[in-house]
C-alpha cells in the first residue's frame, strides 16, 4: 500500500510538471501541443474511414439540395464527419476509449443525415443535451458547440429564455472528438432552471481569445437565431481557464451580459505567470503594450456595466485573478462580490456554488440595464470600442488608456469627459432616449459646450463629435482619410479574427533565404492554423486571387514583392518601402539579403480589409503551454533578420518593430 501511495504522489507530480510545471518554461525545449494521439489499428482505421465515407457520401448529397432549411440545419450534421475525420487525419485519437466514441459520432451523424434527408430534424427541437454547429466566417470551418436545452422550452411559442455560457477548462486533449462526447454526455458544472446553457468549444485551448473569440460571438448568434433568447437575460461564466475568459468577456463586452461569474483562471499576464507559472517574463517594449488588450485589469472600470459575481477556493493559487481583479476594481471604485469556498483548492465548493447560483437567479430577476443614463468606458484600442450608447471612433493614441464617461445630467444635456479620444457617437434606439424631443441637446465635454442635434420624435438619437484643431466640434470629422478605425486597427493578430485568405507566391523571391524562410512560415501557419484554431487555411496562389477575394477577404501576402504578384502589385502604396535592395522603414534600412518584412496595413486594394505580409497569428509553441502566453508577439509591422532560425517563440531574429500611428503612417 506504501508503495502504491508513493507511485500515486509521483504521477501526481508528473501530471503536474506536464500542465503548467517549471518544465513548461524552457523556450527550447518545448512539448507538441497537442500531442500525438495513438496508433489507430488498421482494422479499425479502415472501418471507421468507410462509416465516414457513408456519412460524407449523405452530407454531399444534402449540399446538393436547393433547400435553405436543409443548408441552415447541414452544419448540425458535419460536425460528426469533421471530428472524426481530422482525429484520422491528424493522429488525434489520445486514449483507445476514444475510437469507440469516433463509431458513436458517425453513427449518430449518419442518423441525422437520414432525417434531414426526410425533412426532418428532431435534435432543433429537442431538450436537454444537445450538440450543434455552424460555419465560421473565419475560415468557412464548421465549428461545433454544445447545449444545454432546458425541458420548459417549446419549440413553438413560449416565452423567451435565459442563456448562459459556460467557458470550458483547459484541456489540451479536448479534440472535436472529445468535445462533442464531453457535451452529450455531461450536463456541466451548472444548469439554471429555465435556462439555455451555451458550451462553446473556443476553437480549442486557447482561453477563448482570437479566433476562440469569435467562436464564442459567432456560437451565441447562432443559439440566437434557432431558439427564443431573451438578449437581455444572457451572462458569461467559467471556471479555470474558461475563467479567464469570463474575465476577458466581462471587460471587453461589458453591456451585453446582464451578469458575470468568473472562477479562477488568470486575470492578466504577468503577475499570473509569476506566481502560478512561476516565471520571470521579459517581454519586449511592444510585447507590454500589447498585454493591454487581454489584461483584463486595466479594463476593470468597464464593469461598472456588468453585475460581477468571482469565485475562488480559499485553497487555490488561481485566486490569484479575482484578488487582482478586486485591487483594479477598488481602485475604479467599485467592491467586488468574492465568493471563496473555504479549504478549497482548484475546484467549485458545494455551498459556495449554490450561494453564486442564488446570486445569478437574483440578477436574472432585473436583467441587463440596455442603455444607462451613466456610461464608462475604458479601452486601449479600437477593437474594443462601445459601451451602452458611447462609442469611441477614434483615439489619439492606440495601446495608450483611453476614456470617456457620458452622464445624461438632465432632459437636455449630457456631461461628457474623455482622455485620449478624439472621435465619438452617441445613439440612442426608437424609444429608448430620454432626452426632450423639442429641443437641441447640449453636449458639456471637457468643459466646452457643444450643441448637436435633438432628438427625433420617435424618441431616438443619434451625434457625433470630433476633436481638432484644439476643440470639440460637432459632426463626424470631415476629412476621410486613412484613419484606425474599429475592425481596422491592428495589429497583426487581428487580422485573423475575420475571413482571411494565405496568398501563396507564384514566382521566385529576389533574395533565396528571404524566399526559403516565407515558404517555411507558410507551411507552419497552414499547420497550425488547424492544430491550436481548428480550421483548414484557405490557401490560394498569388494569380487566384478574384475581386470577391479582395473584396470579402483580409489576404495574408507571402513572399517579396518579386515572387508575390500581388505584394508587387501594391508595394509602392504601402509605408515601408521593401525593394530587391533593401528594406527601407523611415531612416532604418535594412539589408534584403536576409531581412524580411511582416506587416498589417489596410490593403490599398481595399482599405475596409487588412493586407498581412508575412506572418500567420504571431504568438508560436512556447505560448501554447500556458494560455496566459498567448498574447500578439508583434505590432503593426517587424523586420525579421531570416539568417537566424525560427524558434518557439519568434519567426526569426526581431530586428525591428513599431506600430504604425492613427492615420497608418510610421511614427
Amino acid at each position: 500500500m506504501r508503495l502504491l501511495a508513493v507511485l500515486i504522489i509521483l504521477s501526481s507530480l508528473v501530471a503536474q510538471l506536464r500542465a503548467d510545471g517549471p518544465g513548461d518554461n524552457l523556450p527550447d525545449q518545448v512539448r507538441r501541443i497537442p500531442k500525438l494521439g495513438i496508433e489507430v489499428p488498421a482494422e479499425k482505421r479502415q472501418a471507421l474511414e468507410a462509416k465516414l465515407a457513408d456519412l460524407n457520401r449523405q452530407i454531399e448529397e444534402l449540399r446538393q439540395r436547393d433547400d435553405r432549411a436543409t443548408q441552415a440545419l447541414l452544419p448540425d450534421v458535419q460536425i460528426y464527419s469533421k471530428a472524426v475525420r481530422d482525429a484520422l487525419e491528424y493522429q488525434e485519437f489520445f486514449a483507445e476509449k476514444e475510437l469507440a466514441v469516433a463509431d458513436e459520432l458517425l453513427e449518430e451523424g449518419r442518423q441525422r443525415a437520414a432525417e434531414l434527408a426526410e425533412g426532418r430534424a428532431p435534435w432543433a427541437t429537442a431538450t436537454g443535451l444537445v450538440v450543434r454547429g455552424y460555419v465560421s466566417r473565419i475560415d468557412g470551418s464548421v465549428q461545433p458547440y454544445g447545449l444545454v436545452v432546458p425541458e420548459s422550452y417549446q419549440a413553438k411559442g413560449g416565452m423567451r429564455h435565459r442563456l448562459d455560457l459556460w467557458f470550458h477548462g483547459r484541456g489540451e486533449t479536448l479534440s472535436e472528438v472529445n468535445f462533442l462526447q464531453n457535451r452529450r454526455k455531461q450536463l456541466g458544472q451548472f444548469a439554471p432552471r429555465d435556462t439555455f446553457v451555451l458550451h462553446p468549444y473556443g476553437r480549442y485551448c486557447n482561453a477563448f481569445k482570437f479566433a476562440g473569440e469569435v467562436d464564442v460571438l459567432e456560437a451565441i448568434e447562432s443559439v440566437r437565431e434557432r431558439y427564443r433568447i431573451e438578449d437581455d437575460l444572457i451572462s458569461v461564466r467559467g471556471f479555470s481557464m474558461g475563467g479567464a475568459a469570463c474575465w476577458h468577456f466581462a471587460v471587453h463586452y461589458s453591456d451585453r451580459w446582464f451578469a458575470a461569474n468568473p472562477g479562477a483562471g488568470f486575470a492578466e499576464t504577468s503577475e499570473f505567470l509569476r506566481k502560478f507559472q512561476k516565471e520571470e517574463p521579459q517581454p519586449t517594449w511592444f510585447e507590454k503594450q500589447l498585454y493591454h488588450l487581454y489584461d483584463a485589469t486595466d479594463w476593470a472600470p468597464n464593469l461598472f456595466h456588468c453585475p460581477t459575481v468571482a469565485y475562488s477556493g480559499e485553497d487555490d493559487a488561481q485566486k490569484q485573478a479575482a484578488d487582482i481583479m478586486e485591487k483594479a476594481l477598488t481602485e475604479a471604485g467599485i467592491k467586488l462580490r468574492h465568493v471563496i469556498g473555504p479549504k478549497t483548492k482548484h475546484s467549485y465548493h458545494p455551498e459556495s456554488q449554490a450561494t453564486v447560483e442564488r446570486l445569478l437567479d437574483s440578477l436574472a430577476e432585473t436583467g441587463r440595464d440596455r442603455f444607462p443614463s451613466t456610461v464608462h468606458l475604458v479601452t486601449y484600442t479600437l477593437k474594443y470600442n462601445r459601451m451602452g450608447w458611447v462609442t469611441m471612433d477614434g483615439i489619439a493614441e492606440h495601446w495608450q488608456r483611453a476614456a470617456v464617461e457620458a452622464v445624461m445630467s438632465d432632459a437636455s444635456t449630457v456631461e461628457v469627459a474623455t482622455n485620449n479620444v478624439t472621435d465619438l457617437t452617441f445613439d440612442l434606439p426608437a424609444g429608448w432616449c430620454l432626452l426632450d424631443v423639442d429641443q437641441p441637446v447640449s453636449v458639456i465635454i471637457d468643459e466646452q459646450e457643444v450643441f448637436v442635434p435633438q432628438p427625433l420624435s420617435d424618441r431616438s438619437w443619434h451625434a457625433q463629435l470630433h476633436w481638432d484643431e484644439g476643440q470639440w466640434t460637432a459632426g463626424p470629422r470631415p476629412t476621410k482619410e486613412l484613419r484606425k478605425q474599429h475592425g481596422l486597427q491592428g495589429p497583426i493578430d487581428d487580422a485573423f479574427m475575420d475571413s482571411f485568405i494565405f496568398v501563396r507566391p507564384s514566382g521566385e523571391a529576389a533574395n533565396p533565404a528571404v524566399g526559403k524562410w516565407a515558404e517555411s512560415e507558410l507551411e507552419r501557419a497552414i499547420e497550425h492554423w488547424r492544430r491550436q484554431f481548428r480550421g483548414q487555411a484557405r490557401v490560394k496562389a498569388d494569380d487566384e486571387i478574384t475581386e470577391d477575394d479582395i473584396a470579402s477577404a483580409n489576404l495574408v501576402l507571402w513572399g517579396d514583392p518579386s515572387s508575390n504578384k500581388l505584394l508587387g502589385r501594391i508595394a509602392d502604396k504601402l509605408p515601408i518601402a521593401w525593394k530587391a535592395d533593401g528594406i527601407t522603414a523611415g531612416e532604418q534600412r535594412f539589408n534584403a539579403d536576409h531581412h524580411a518584412l511582416v506587416m498589417i496595413y489596410p490593403n490599398p486594394l481595399n482599405p475596409r480589409r487588412y493586407v498581412v505580409l508575412n506572418s500567420g497569428f504571431t504568438y508560436r509553441d512556447y505560448a501554447y503551454l500556458n494560455n496566459a502566453r498567448q498574447v500578439p508577439m508583434l505590432p503593426d509591422w517587424a523586420v525579421v533578420d531570416v539568417s537566424v532560425p525560427p524558434n518557439a517563440v519568434w519567426p526569426g531574429k526581431i530586428t525591428a518593430a513599431d506600430f504604425f500611428d492613427e492615420r497608418w503612417t510610421l511614427k
